[in-house]
């Protein structure tokens, strides 16, 4: 039976849904916000702290080592406390260590907590989102993937705008939003139905046994190593000020969001997801390629031009991930999240040292092989992943020649 398609209005529009939904959605987009929030402000953080950028670059690495490590416990703690409750408890962890984060010198131990509140509330909000958007999975998963792009880009124009007068100002407003984000769940979500089995910690590595799941984690781990090196790495290389910088990734994060809701589910239908992923790796390669070898005008324009392609990346990989396997899809999630969140820890650390031990160049050329390894290992593992997944292929439907899905 083919897919609905989420745009379709007479299905249930992306737009048609519940308030609760789109209250996890709102808190959603301050979440994310938190990723990008330092991008415009790393080199005044690495100037007021007389700090290294591999220094300033462990505030990324602190950060993405509790969210991956935390995913084995997301599950855990959800299935037993509820949606609800592990969403609220998410977000009182971001408010309280993004506020300390804006008081202390001593960010990185407030960013790992930091970290730990985001990945509690980030996986659960998926799953919730999930199960009570109208439209399908479809409709919820573009849903995420809108508040994920929107929240990209307002991050580092926000940023901007804060850090401009102070390098502590954006954690204050992240902490912020975060308690109104808190105060709109508890108005507007209801406790979700509990499942049935509560999930163990051990949960999401058993389902990284399953051989597409595995793929798709091998593969997002290597593009993640790309991504991260381009969100961490390169406002060094770009060497702005805040408002400069902050207006680049905004422009980068709105391509990631038009190209993650619009653009990749219309090309999946055409192509397949496999092709759609393979091709935007690739891509995402010469980026990468030029973003490093080319003038200062150049990287600007390929930095943002990359959020297009991460945008499609992001869309195909959360799909993927939720649909690929039989585990329940919270577990598929957080095995998934854990895996790929390793290399959102290493890159901004590594990116760094790679260029003290060589030059500014070769980081770059480290993140491209790194995204030529994800969409080899999708070619490689091409047969698993068709095998497990009916949707990752298009089939055509014979009236009108539209590609579709399959349920």
């Amino acid at each position: 039976m083919p897919a609905a398609d989420p745009f379709d209005q007479g299905t249930g529009s992306i737009l048609r849904q519940p308030k609760a939904v789109w209250a996890t959605a709102g808190a959603s987009v301050v979440a994310f916000m938190g990723i990008g929030l330092v991008d415009p402000i790393l080199p005044s953080i690495a100037k007021g702290l007389e700090a290294t950028p591999s220094q300033v670059s462990l505030l990324f690495t602190s950060y993405f080592l509790i969210t991956a490590v935390a995913m084995l416990v997301t599950g855990f703690v959800s299935s037993r406390i509820g949606g609800r409750k592990t969403l609220l408890t998410g977000l009182a962890l971001v408010v309280v260590f993004a506020g300390l984060s804006g008081t202390s010198s001593s960010l990185v131990g407030f960013r790992a907590g930091w970290g730990l509140g985001n990945a509690l509330f980030v996986s659960t909000a998926l799953a919730v989102i999930v199960g009570a958007a109208a439209g399908g999975s479809s409709a919820a998963i573009l849903l995420y993937e809108s508040a994920l792009g929107l929240g990209m880009a307002c991050g580092p124009l926000l940023g901007a705008l804060l850090g401009d007068a102070s390098w502590r100002y954006p954690f204050f407003g992240t902490a912020a939003l975060m308690a109104i984000g808190f105060i709109c769940i508890t108005a507007f979500l209801k406790e979700q139905p509990k499942p049935a089995r509560r999930t163990s910690l051990l949960d999401p590595v058993r389902a990284l046994g399953h051989g597409g799941l595995a793929s798709v984690a091998a593969s997002a781990f290597f593009y993640n190593y790309a991504f991260f090196t381009i969100l961490a790495f390169t406002p060094f290389v770009l060497n702005m000020t805040p408002y400069k910088s902050g207006a680049v990734f905004f422009a980068w994060g709105l391509l990631l969001a038009v190209f993650s809701v619009l653009v990749a589910p219309r090309l999946q239908k055409r192509f397949g997801s496999l092709k759609v992923l393979g091709a935007s790796l690739v891509l995402l390669a010469v980026d990468l390629l030029i973003l490093g070898y080319g003038n200062h005008t150049a990287a600007i324009v390929c930095t943002i031009v990359s959020g297009a392609f991460i945008g499609m990346n992001n869309t195909v990989y959360t799909e993927l991930a939720l649909g690929v396997s039989d585990a329940p899809r919270p577990v598929a999630s957080a095995g998934y999240n854990f895996v790929r969140w390793f290399a959102a820890a290493a890159a901004p650390y590594l990116a760094p040292k790679i260029e003290e031990w060589s030059n500014i160049h070769v980081p770059f050329v480290v993140a491209a092989l790194a995204a030529v390894a994800g969409a080899l290992v999708v070619r490689i593992r091409r047969t698993a992943l068709t095998h497990q997944a009916e949707e990752l292929e298009p089939r055509h439907a014979t009236e009108d020649g539209v590609a579709v899905f399959a349920n």
